[in-house]
């Protein structure tokens, strides 16, 4: 009989370095490390600051933050600081402080017009345009504390390498467009379509509200019709029938193994993501529900690729808000990750055929019908008729 691991008793492993195609990746599960390397990050900036956040709260996280943001602008570093309006509940009030020191303060989508349900999503902090954070944790004290103390699990990583000065180039569009008040939104639409991700082995793509396919979309279906291995850690999980269809068949010819959350702000997306188990589980995927605490992480490695960044696998990442994932091509850093997820399947329950049967009893079966109509059906296709 199944136990569920005691969320104290879990254990995430201390921060770890892979050298990866003329880049360094250090990865940190625990969010007590991401919250001093993010202020670290901060409190070292000799130069330049370039950050951004989908939510950026006034709490006993954010202020520190926030403080630190400002004495590094009172001691002469360029600090640019966009956060997206519908993801931040602080108010302008709180950010003044690192304009009057001297740094630059904007929302992205400040207005709130119809267009406003369409979201900056994205997280990340590049300090003196050689090293950067990103990942998908936000700036909230949910996204710091440990399992034990209700924290989320989510993933941080510190980079280095020729990927930072791509990423600069993608937050000056995002910044240029949040700073120009006369902006249309049309020029996002055009900032995803017309992105370059690069053409080496490491590579920052992003998506968008885009009519067709971002470079996000195209290389994730590309790699997914090829792939033999796919180890997946998804905190929402309710893609699109192109996706579904091409993870059974995945799973089909090869060996799918999918970590999902048990516990989450939002128990709509978790019944959305049951409702998906049972095709899945028929083309062969194996599916773990993790246990310890709820679930933020945004990492896929398919065969010798790793994707890493801050897009869930669900509607409204997929196709409208806007996101970034970088995809590493690098055996060495994908065995070191399927291995990470190994210990995360371990705090997992294993959800088997049997034992989804076994609770599909009715009063389940609704709920995932009604999680998987508000977050797939509702949610996004109100949001779609605002992106003509």
């Amino acid at each position: 009989m199944y136990t569920e691991p005691d969320a104290s008793a879990h254990d995430f492993p201390e921060p770890f370095t892979v050298e990866a195609q003329g880049h360094s990746f250090t990865f940190m599960p625990d969010g007590v490390h991401r919250y001093a390397a993010l202020l670290a990050c901060i409190n070292d900036a000799k130069n330049k600051l370039e950050v951004f956040y989908y939510m950026f709260q006034d709490d006993p996280a954010g202020r520190p933050v926030r403080d630190a943001l400002v004495a590094a602008a009172e001691r002469g570093v360029d600090v640019k600081l966009v956060v997206d309006r519908f993801g931040t509940d602080a108010d302008e009030e709180f950010f003044q402080p690192i304009v009057d020191a001297g740094g630059s303060f904007c929302f992205f989508n400040p207005k709130t017009t119809r267009r406003y349900l369409i979201r900056n999503h994205q997280k990340m902090c590049i300090a003196d345009e050689e090293m950067a954070i990103v990942g998908g944790f936000n700036i909230s004290e949910n996204y710091f504390k440990p399992p034990e103390e209700n924290g989320w699990t989510d993933l941080g990583v510190i980079m280095r390498g020729p990927c930072v000065e791509k990423l600069r180039e993608w937050y000056k569009l995002v910044r240029d467009w949040a700073k120009n008040d006369k902006a249309q939104y049309r020029a996002v639409r055009d900032m995803v379509r017309e992105w370059e991700p690069g053409d080496g082995k490491v590579r920052l793509l992003v998506g968008g509200p885009t009519r067709v396919p971002s470079n996000w979309e195209y290389f994730i279906k590309r790699d997914f019709n090829d792939g033999k291995k796919l180890h997946m850690v998804m905190a929402y999980f309710s893609p699109p029938r192109s996706y579904r269809r091409l993870l059974r068949k995945f799973a089909q010819r090869g060996d799918v193994n999918l970590v999902m959350a048990a516990k989450s702000d939002n128990s709509a997306t978790i019944a959305a993501a049951r409702a998906t188990y049972s095709k899945l589980l028929k083309a062969g995927a194996k599916i773990y529900e993790f246990q310890p605490s709820k679930l933020h992480m945004k990492l896929l490695v398919v065969d010798d690729v790793t994707y890493f960044g801050s897009s869930n696998f669900d509607h409204r990442s997929i196709r409208l808000n806007l996101e970034m994932m970088f995809r590493v091509e690098d055996q060495e850093l994908a065995d070191r990750m399927r291995e990470f997820i190994g210990s995360m399947q371990d705090a997992s329950e294993h959800i088997t055929p049997e034992l989804h049967r076994e609770r599909s009893n009715p009063w389940e079966r609704f709920k995932r019908w009604i999680g998987w109509s508000l977050v797939s059906i509702v949610d996004y296709t109100v949001t779609r008729r605002l992106n003509p």
